[in-house]
């Protein structure tokens, strides 16, 4: 193919897929940032919360492995994600119905099964439409978007919970209510997926089975999803840091101001997020070093469970603190899911890029479930178990990767 025929990175499909996912975000990571409040005004406890998130990711995970084969075999994907940002999108509307946590685990389900059905989709539609020397700018982009999104949302949120608490409205009311209109952008996201992003033709798929599918993955990616899979097992959902601030800012503040600065933290975290995205997938894309930045950005991580362990064995209030252990949660999410994605692009074969990305999302999700379970059962004994539990998979984790990296050449893009 000569460089005139290449595709532009930020062609239309690009762009529309960012913002899907900013309407997307919008409304999820909103309803992310009301959900510890709303399940604690049900009387609900920590591990409720560690085991609705931790359920969700492990349905999202099998769904993940499943729809990325099915979709590789059936040639076509568009459809599909636009049923899964629907289904995300839907979700809003259950659990604002909850009155305990079984339906909000249910909510929860269907939204996230919505979400595993989409991303791995997602994910190999973007591959497809960019220049394979752009992959880490492309995910950076698309991350960006996203994360616009996510600070918009819980900014948004957080003033109107505030608002709505001062006119009297009691914290339960006003925190059903605000999840319930979460639901309008993540409706309209399907909508703008379905109007702006283009599938490109691809040839009729060869038929292969599961298990012969996997087969064709290069040993470097089955490698690569181990390391991945160990640093995820500590990988806790970061809605546990929304409650850890709560926790440590009730003495001192009384339980609706530190709600209110657990959600504004949160916006911190996910500010530091978009602006680290695309610079990373840049500078990934210029180095051609996608696994040892993410190494990198795995070990940076650790500092954040050790800064909230040391937080809980203070009993420190310290803002200054929070908004650090936030600030570097909100830099290496955006490492990790810019250059996940990026470097599972570059690994794996062309015609089974669906598989490759749902394998990455259901060993993810495995690695939420067991953290999220994990991390909120040490929880209950005390909340420095379950972030010394954490810091210590993470730092296992990066280690793997940046061995993985010595080892091995950073593999050419397939396809």
């Amino acid at each position: 193919m000569n460089p005139e025929s290449q595709p532009r990175w930020l062609n239309r499909t690009v762009w529309g897929m960012a913002v899907t996912s900013f309407l997307s975000d919008l409304g999820h990571e909103a309803q992310s940032v009301l959900l510890p409040g709303f399940m604690a005004a049900l009387g609900l406890p920590p591990l409720a919360l560690g085991a609705v998130e931790g359920l969700a990711d492990a349905a999202s995970s099998f769904m993940k492995l499943g729809a990325g084969w099915f979709s590789d075999r059936l040639g076509r994907r568009k459809g599909l994600v636009v049923g899964g940002y629907l289904a995300t999108g839907a979700a809003s509307g259950i659990i604002a119905l909850a009155w305990g946590w079984p339906m909000i685990a249910a909510g929860k389900l269907f939204g996230w099964i919505g979400r595993g059905l989409r991303g791995p989709l997602r994910n190999a539609l973007l591959t497809d439409s960019i220049p394979k020397e752009a992959l880490g700018r492309a995910f950076g982009f698309h991350r960006f978007g996203d994360t616009l999104g996510a600070i918009l949302g819980p900014l948004a949120v957080v003033g109107l919970l505030s608002w709505l608490l001062r006119h009297g409205l009691n914290p339960l009311a006003a925190h059903r209510q605000l999840i319930a209109w979460t639901l309008v952008p993540g409706i309209l996201s399907g909508l703008v997926f379905a109007w702006m992003v283009k599938e490109r033709a691809r040839s009729k798929p060869k038929v292969l089975s599961f298990r012969h599918a996997l087969s064709q993955m290069p040993a470097s990616f089955r490698s690569y999803l181990g390391t991945v899979g160990v640093f995820g097992a500590g990988d806790y959902a970061h809605t546990l840091l929304i409650l850890a601030a709560t926790q440590l800012l009730t003495p001192t503040l009384g339980a609706a101001k530190a709600a209110t600065l657990g959600g504004l933290l949160y916006v911190l975290h996910n500010v530091i997020y978009a602006l680290s995205t695309y610079p990373v997938g840049a500078l990934a894309d210029r180095l051609g070093h996608h696994r040892r930045l993410l190494g990198l950005g795995y070990a940076v991580s650790v500092a954040v469970p050790l800064l909230m362990a040391y937080a809980f064995w203070q009993q420190s209030s310290s803002l200054l603190l929070l908004a650090l252990a936030f600030s570097l949660a909100g830099l290496v999410n955006g490492v990790q899911d810019t250059l996940e994605g990026a470097a599972t692009g570059a690994m794996a074969p062309q015609a089974h890029r669906g598989l490759a990305f749902g394998l990455l999302g259901g060993v993810n999700g495995l690695g939420d479930l067991l953290s999220s379970l994990i991390v909120g059962g040490l929880w209950t004994v005390h909340p420095i178990w379950g972030f010394s539990y954490a810091a210590i998979m993470m730092a296992l984790g990066a280690g793997m990767m940046l061995r993985s990296h010595r080892l091995t050449r950073e593999p050419e893009p397939l396809g």
